[in-house]
C-alpha cells in the first residue's frame, strides 16, 4: 500500500545529479527515514547520471512510500538501450567499469530491483526495506553531565507557526505571540516574508520563500518583533499537505541560543564503521560540513560558522571574507552574535592591534578584557576567549574562520590547530562558491542597471523618474532611500522623496528625516557613511521612552512610542550618500539606509554608485525637458488672443484644437478684436503644416491683422499687405489661408460684415428655418503670389441667423476613405436651428470628434457667431 509520493523531473545537465541526490535525501528525511537515505542516495545517483549524462535525456525521479519500503523508479526517455534483467544470467562487468555500475550497486544495496520499458521511456526501479526500530527512536545522544548540556531559559518556548501555499500565516500559537510580541489576530493573513528579516543579495542565495517551498529545511534567521529589534531564532521547516491536497509549511521556531532544541544531530562516521572503505575514504569536507552540502555560499557559511561553534563547543561563531585587494575584511556569517548588525560590516586586515593585525596566522585570545578592541567584532558581545584563523587558497587569504565563548581561557594552540585543519578542508570550496556568488552577481547587476536605463530613458517626468529611481533602489539595494535635490547652486538641497519598503514606515521616516539637515552636496564620486538618520532616531526614541515612563517632558502631541521605536529600528542602521553629478554638477544626493545595525555590502554600493550616475542624468534630462517645455508653452500662449472682447447684439464662441502632444499653438488661428466704436475684426486661418514654424507665422498674421485693421485700412489692403509680409520671409514663407471680415451689430438686431475669403474654407449661414448656405466668394490663398487682387464682399445676418467659420482640419477629417467634407459639415449645422453660439459650436466639434476614431492629425478651429435679435422685456 502506497502511504506517500515525491516527484520530480530534471534536466540532462551534470548538475542534475547532485539535485536529485538532494531531493531524494530531502524526501527521505522528511519521511523520518535517515536509516536508508545513504543507500537510496548512492543508488538515485548512478541511475539518474546513466539518464542526463550517458543517454543524454531529463530524467524523472519517483519516490513512493509502502508500509514497510521505499520504492524509487527513475525514468528517462532512451528505451533503445539494452539493459539486462533482474533474473538474467548476463555479465555486467567489473565493478571499476563506468557501464553497468548502476544495476551492480542495486542487486547489492536493494532487496529488490528491476527495469520497466514502454514504447517512449525506460523505467528502472529498486525497493529498499525499512529497518525494524524500537517505537519512537530516531536518534539518540549519551548521558552527560549537567554542565555540558546546552544552556536554555527556564522554560523553552517553541512558536508553532503554519504557513499556507500562499505564503500566508494561517497559525500563530502562544509562545509565537511571547517571543515576538504579535498576538495572533494581528499576523494572520500576512505573509511570513513581513517579519522574516532574512539576508537578501540580489541575484544570489535562497530567499525565505524559496526555503517555504522545501520539503525540509533548517537553520537561523531573524524575526521582526513588535518592538522592531530583530529577533535570532533557529527553524526548522516540514512541508506537508491536508486531506484535500493543498500544501503548507509548518515551522517551529526557538530562540537561537537554544537551537539544540530542534537542531537534527551531526552526521558523522560511526565508530564500529572503520572497516569499511567508504568511511576511510571520507572526505573531510564532508566530515565537517555534512552532506549534501549547501549549494550557495550564504549557505555554506552559515553551515561552516555552525559546525565550527559545535566542534570547539562555543557560544558564537563568525566567518568574514576578505576582499579581492586583501585590505579589508567583510561579515558574512555568524552564530550566536546579533548577525543582522554585523552583516557586510568591514574591518581593515592589517591596521590595528591584535587579532586583525595578524589575519594571516591563527590567533589565540584567551580573555579579551585584557586586550579590549582586539576584536572589534566580538565588542559589547560578552564574548572572553576567541580562537581565529586564516582560510587561504595557493597562500593567498580569501577569509577569516573564528569560534568565542563567553568563559575566559577556553581556547588553547590545539582548538586552534583543530580550527585551522577544518578550515583548510573548507577553503577552496568557500571561494568557489565565493566567486560563483561574484558572477552571479555581475550577471544579475547587469540586468539590473540595463532595465533600469530602459525605465530611465522611457520618461521625461521629473516626479515619475524620482519614483522609478526609489523603486528601483528598495528592496533590492537598501530598506530604505532618500532622494534631496538641489534647484541650484546657490540653493540648498531639500528633501524632495522617501520610501521604505515597509509603507507603514515612510510618514515617520519623513518627519525624522525633515528634522535634520541634509547632507553636505560633496561632488566626491562613491557612497560615503552619512550617520545623522541613526542618531536621530535613537535620540527620539530615547526621549519618546523616557516620556513614557515619565522621565522627560511631556510632548504636546505625541505620536506613541511604537511609532517612534519602529522608525529608529527601520533608520538605525549604516546610511550612505551618494552624489547625484550630471554634467559636472551636483543637482542631488542619493540617501540610501539599512534597519538596525546592518551595514551595506560593497558590491551593492558599487551597483547603487552605477545606477546614482544613470538616475543623475535622467533628472536632469528631465529639469532640461520641464524647463523648455515652459519656455515653449509660454511663447506658444503669447501667440493666442487675449480674452475675447463681448460684442454687443452678437453671441460669440470659439474653439480651438492645436495638433501634436505639447503644443497649444498650431498652424490654425482665430481672432476678434475691436477696430474703433461699433465695430470688430474677426479672423480664422490656416497656415501650411503644423507645429512651431507654422505657429511662428500664426503670430505674424494675427499681430498684423490687428496692427493694419486699426490703421484704418480695408479688407483687402489689409490682406494683400500681409501677403506682402509672408513673401519676405523668403524660406521661412508659407501659403496662409485666411477669413477676414469686419462686423457692424445694427439696431435692428441684425448684425452687416464685410469678408474677404482668401482661399480659405466658405463660411456657413445657418437661417432660423434650417437652411444652410455659403457666405461668401472663394479668392486666391496668400503666400504664393506678389500681386493679388482682393475684394470683399457685404452681408447681412438676420436675428437668429449663426455665422460658422472653420478651418480644413474639421472638413477633411477622414476614417479610411471616408471625409467629412463641406457637406457633411452643412448636414451637422443644419441640425443646430435655436442653439446659442457656443451649443452650435460644441455640436459640432462633437460630430468631428466622433466621425474617426483616430486622434486628429492636423489642427482645428471653430468661430461660431449667432445674433440672437432684440431682447424684448
Amino acid at each position: 500500500m502506497i502511504t506517500a509520493r515525491a516527484a520530480a523531473t530534471f534536466e540532462p545537465v551534470g548538475r542534475s545529479v547532485a539535485t536529485a541526490r538532494s531531493f531524494v535525501r530531502d524526501t527521505l528525511q522528511g519521511w523520518g527515514y535517515a536509516d536508508i537515505i545513504d543507500d537510496a542516495v548512492v543508488l538515485t545517483s548512478e541511475l539518474v547520471t546513466n539518464a542526463v549524462v550517458h543517454a543524454g535525456t531529463s530524467a524523472e525521479v519517483l519516490c513512493l512510500r509502502g508500509d514497510d519500503h521505499v520504492r524509487i523508479e527513475v525514468s528517462d526517455r532512451y528505451p533503445e538501450r539494452e539493459i539486462p534483467l533482474q533474473s538474467s544470467a548476463i555479465n555486467m562487468g567489473s565493478p571499476d567499469r563506468e557501464g553497468g555500475r548502476g544495476l551492480q550497486l542495486c542487486a547489492a544495496l536493494a532487496g529488490r530491483w528491476g527495469v520497466d520499458y514502454s514504447a517512449t521511456h525506460k523505467q528502472v526501479w529498486f525497493q529498499i526495506d525499512l529497518p525494524e526500530r524500537s517505537v519512537g527512536t530516531r536518534a539518540a545522544g549519551p548521558v552527560l553531565p549537567i554542565d555540558l548540556l546546552p544552556l536554555a531559559d527556564e522554560r523553552v518556548r517553541v512558536a508553532v507557526v503554519q504557513i499556507d501555499k500562499t505564503g500566508a500565516i494561517t497559525a500563530w500559537n502562544e509562545d509565537a505571540e511571547h517571543l515576538f510580541g504579535y498576538a495572533a489576530d494581528l499576523v494572520m493573513g500576512k505573509p511570513l516574508t513581513d517579519l522574516a528579516a532574512w539576508p537578501h543579495t540580489p541575484g544570489t542565495s535562497t530567499g525565505i520563500a524559496d526555503a517555504l517551498q522545501l520539503s525540509r529545511w533548517e537553520g537561523s534567521y531573524g524575526i521582526r518583533s513588535a518592538s522592531g529589534r530583530v529577533n535570532p531564532v533557529y527553524a526548522s521547516h516540514l512541508r506537508v499537505r491536508d486531506t484535500d491536497g493543498d500544501p503548507s509549511t509548518v515551522c517551529l521556531l526557538v530562540r537561537d541560543h537554544e537551537r539544540a532544541v530542534l537542531q537534527t544531530p551531526l552526521r558523522l562516521p560511526s565508530p564500529d564503521s572503520g572497516g569499511h572503505s567508504d568511511s576511510q575514504g571520507a572526505d573531510p569536507f564532508e566530515v565537517f560540513i555534512g552532506s549534501p552540502a549547501p549549494d550557495d555560499l550564504d549557505g555554506l557559511l552559515q553551515r561552516t560558522v555552525e559546525r565550527a561553534r559545535d566542534m570547539l563547543d562555543a557560544d558564537s561563531a563568525f566567518l568574514l571574507l576578505a576582499t579581492d585587494d586583501e585590505t579589508e575584511l567583510e561579515v558574512r556569517a555568524s552564530t550566536g552574535l546579533p548577525s543582522a548588525r554585523q552583516r557586510f560590516a568591514r574591518v581593515p586586515v592589517e591596521v590595528g592591534p591584535g587579532r586583525y593585525g595578524s589575519a594571516r596566522m591563527p590567533a589565540v585570545h584567551e580573555d579579551l578584557d585584557q586586550v579590549p578592541g582586539a576584536v572589534p567584532l566580538l565588542s559589547g558581545t560578552g564574548m572572553r576567549s576567541v580562537v581565529t584563523v586564516p582560510l587561504k587558497v595557493e597562500g593567498r587569504l580569501t577569509g577569516s574562520l573564528g569560534v568565542a565563548a563567553e568563559a575566559p581561557d577556553r581556547y588553547s594552540n590545539e582548538e586552534a590547530l583543530r580550527l585551522q585543519f577544518a578550515a583548510d578542508r573548507i577553503a577552496m570550496a568557500v571561494e568557489s562558491a565565493r566567486l560563483g556568488e561574484l558572477e552571479k552577481l555581475r550577471r544579475g547587476s547587469l540586468s539590473f542597471l540595463v532595465e533600469a536605463s530602459d525605465l530611465l530613458a522611457g520618461t521625461l517626468d521629473r516626479d515619475q523618474t524620482l519614483a522609478l529611481m526609489a523603486q528601483m533602489t528598495v528592496p533590492t539595494l537598501a530598506t530604505w532611500c532618500a532622494v534631496y535635490m538641489i534647484a541650484d547652486q546657490a540653493s540648498d538641497p531639500y528633501l524632495s522623496y522617501v520610501l521604505h519598503e515597509d509603507e507603514d514606515r515612510i510618514d515617520g521616516l519623513k518627519a525624522l528625516l525633515s528634522k535634520i539637515a541634509p547632507p553636505d552636496p560633496v561632488p566626491t564620486p562613491g557612497a560615503r557613511v552619512w550617520p545623522a538618520p541613526a542618531e536621530a532616531a535613537h535620540q527620539a526614541a530615547l526621549r519618546t521612552s523616557m516620556r513614557s515612563l515619565g522621565l522627560g517632558e511631556p510632548a504636546s502631541v505625541s505620536s506613541g512610542i511604537g511609532t517612534t521605536l519602529a522608525t529608529a529600528s527601520a533608520v538605525g542602521g549604516e546610511t550612505v550618500v551618494l552624489p547625484l553629478v550630471a554634467r559636472n554638477r551636483v543637482i542631488g544626493m542619493l540617501t540610501l539606509g539599512k534597519p538596525t545595525d546592518e551595514h551595506f555590502r560593497q558590491e551593492i554600493l558599487e551597483l547603487a554608485e552605477d545606477l546614482s550616475r544613470r538616475a543623475a542624468l535622467a533628472l536632469d534630462n528631465a529639469r532640461l525637458y520641464s524647463e523648455r517645455m515652459a519656455i515653449s508653452q509660454s511663447l506658444q500662449r503669447s501667440l493666442l488672443p487675449p480674452e475675447l472682447p463681448h460684442v454687443p447684439g452678437v453671441e460669440v464662441e470659439v474653439i480651438y484644437r492645436a495638433a501634436g502632444e505639447g503644443n497649444e499653438v498650431g498652424g490654425d488661428f482665430y481672432d476678434l478684436f475691436p477696430i474703433r466704436d461699433g465695430a470688430y475684426g474677426f479672423a480664422i486661418g490656416d497656415v501650411c503644416g503644423t507645429g512651431p514654424e507654422a505657429a511662428a507665422v500664426t503670430g505674424l498674421a494675427r499681430h498684423a491683422l490687428r496692427l493694419l485693421a486699426r490703421e484704418g485700412f480695408g479688407g483687402p489692403a489689409v490682406l494683400e499687405r500681409l501677403n506682402a509680409a509672408i513673401l519676405d520671409e523668403g524660406a521661412r514663407s508659407r501659403f496662409l489661408t485666411l477669413l477676414y471680415g469686419e462686423l457692424w451689430p445694427q439696431e435692428d438686431g441684425s448684425a452687416v460684415l464685410k469678408m474677404v475669403c482668401a482661399g480659405h474654407p466658405l463660411p456657413l449661414r445657418l437661417r432660423q428655418n434650417g437652411s444652410v448656405e455659403p457666405f461668401a466668394e472663394p479668392q486666391p490663398l496668400l503666400g504664393v503670389m506678389d500681386d493679388l487682387e482682393l475684394y470683399e464682399q457685404t452681408m447681412t445676418l438676420d436675428p437668429g441667423d449663426v455665422l460658422l467659420c472653420v478651418t480644413d482640419g474639421i472638413t477633411e477629417r477622414r476614417e479610411g476613405t471616408r471625409m467629412l467634407g463641406d457637406d457633411g459639415l452643412a448636414e451637422v449645422l443644419s441640425g443646430c436651428t435655436g442653439l446659442t453660439a457656443g451649443a452650435v459650436a460644441a455640436r459640432i466639434m462633437r460630430a468631428v470628434e466622433r466621425f474617426a476614431a483616430d486622434a486628429p492629425s492636423d489642427d482645428m478651429a471653430i468661430l461660431a457667431m449667432r445674433v440672437p435679435g432684440i431682447q424684448h422685456d
